[in-house]
């Protein structure tokens, strides 16, 4: 039997123990704001315990809050408020508390939001995406939590950690896969990005990354901010069939035949495309789109993101604060749905035709490269292009080293990128590219 709680009776027991346990107040400080309480006296007094903690981390004494009562009007409210502690029981069970205190404090942010929206609505101000990620807020407040892992007397579970099987899903590129500890995260929990400036082949690598994970019965979704749906499948159609890109429509006969083909021999193998507007989609329905996928009975195995700089995020004043909110929204998607994201980002104008970049040439935030948990950047020189090389090297790796540069050979034709051991090697770049000349005067 679930018991209705009085919300407007409970206020009172919020304001006293507020006020009397510091340890209470400090886990619902940043959860609860004074309009929550319907009592206009409540709303006052905790108006002023709430801006005294926020200033002093500590919870006020009667004489210090005092100097915050400067009338008449304040006086007799803090009596009244007094003078209610009378009728609360002293011996709260503190599961029952926090449990009660949670739920009040989501049913009045979600009544405030409805309020807020409503009040949008009529001013004709209208953002779904900002209202989404409102009433999201409101209704993930969780004021429960473990004390974590106590190292030395939970040792066990570390030992049993080291013992078994992380899944992961291979790249199909050693290099890559050596560094990032076998391939990307098959539960989850982490994001990948690719750093390059404009046009280095960002989205060849993604569309590579998604059809090697899929050949192996794997299902992908990509999601598209910057092409159309038919321009990546036409791409990742030519990245598959190794049919060039500008002989498709000539070739289609053959084309629909080596994918009947592929489906064939490989029935689980998917890859799902969905494109939206560039900056008008938000982690949250991002999430939301997800749900409904997995509700019509798909299970994604990885998530491609094409790419993390066009998605929209309502957190934020600048462009570094909402690349850094969205990017930390991403991540934390990766945590529930528990597949690995992988994304691209650009570098800024430090970065451009420099070899190797490094972090600080991380476009628009560098919070994008803090929240992280690996990023490769993808970079060429004048000869590279001529030659149909890129290179690859490990700016940030949660997993493994992250140092090392390696050469990838791109084939623009069938926008394929593939491994060559003969390039793949992490000593002088210059004299590989010499080599590579070498071998193409020969040629």
């Amino acid at each position: 039997m679930d018991l209705k709680l009085n919300l407007d009776e409970y206020e009172n027991i919020i304001v006293y123990k507020s006020l009397t346990d510091e340890k209470y107040l400090s886990g619902i400080i940043d959860y609860i704001n004074p309009e929550y309480f319907k009592d206009k006296n409540i709303k006052v007094i905790f108006g002023i315990i709430k801006a005294f903690y926020l200033k002093t981390s500590s919870v006020p004494t009667v004489t210090e809050l005092k100097t915050y009562i400067n009338s008449d009007d304040i006086k007799e409210t803090f009596r009244t408020v007094l003078r209610n502690f009378t009728n609360i029981d002293k011996n709260l069970n503190e599961e029952e508390l926090i449990n009660n205190t949670e739920r009040y404090i989501k049913e009045r942010a979600i009544y405030k939001t409805m309020l807020d929206v409503a009040e949008d609505v009529s001013s004709g101000k209208i953002d779904t995406g900002f209202i989404l990620d409102k009433f999201e807020k409101s209704c993930n407040i969780n004021l429960k939590s473990d004390i974590g892992l106590d190292l030395f007397n939970n040792f066990d579970t570390v030992i049993n950690d080291l013992n078994s099987e992380h899944p992961v899903i291979p790249s199909t590129w050693k290099w890559l896969d050596n560094k990032i500890d076998g391939g990307f995260l098959q539960n989850g929990r982490a994001l990948y990005i690719f750093a390059g400036e404009t046009n280095v082949g960002k989205s060849i690598f993604l569309g590579n990354i998604a059809s090697n994970i899929a050949k192996q019965g794997k299902t992908v979704l990509i999601i598209t901010l910057e092409m159309s749906e038919l321009i990546y499948a036409k791409r990742l159609s030519s990245n598959i069939t190794k049919i060039p890109v500008r002989d498709l429509k000539v070739e289609s006969a053959t084309l629909k035949q080596q994918i009947d083909e592929i489906c064939k021999n490989s029935p689980d193998c998917r890859i799902l495309i969905k494109e939206f507007p560039p900056s008008t989609i938000t982690p949250h329905q991002i999430q939301s789109f997800i749900k409904n996928l997995i509700s019509r009975g798909i299970k994604l195995d990885a998530i491609v993101l094409d790419y993390i700089n066009l998605v929209k995020s309502t957190l934020g004043n600048n462009s570094y604060e909402r690349v850094k909110y969205a990017t930390e929204q991403v991540r934390a998607l990766s945590y529930v749905f528990s597949c690995p994201f992988i994304t691209a980002t650009q570098l800024n104008r430090t970065g451009y035709n420099t070899n190797n970049p490094g972090l600080e040439t991380i476009g628009e935030s560098i919070g994008l490269a803090a929240t992280a948990d690996v990023i490769v950047s993808i970079f060429q020189d004048d000869e590279d292009k001529e030659l149909g090389v890129v290179k690859m090297a490990m700016m940030k790796n949660r997993f493994g080293m992250n140092h090392g540069v390696t050469t990838m050979k791109m084939d623009y034709a069938t926008l394929t990128v593939t491994e060559d051991d003969s390039l793949s090697n992490q000593g002088d770049q210059s004299s590989i590219t010499k080599t590579l000349a070498m071998l193409s005067n020969k040629s």
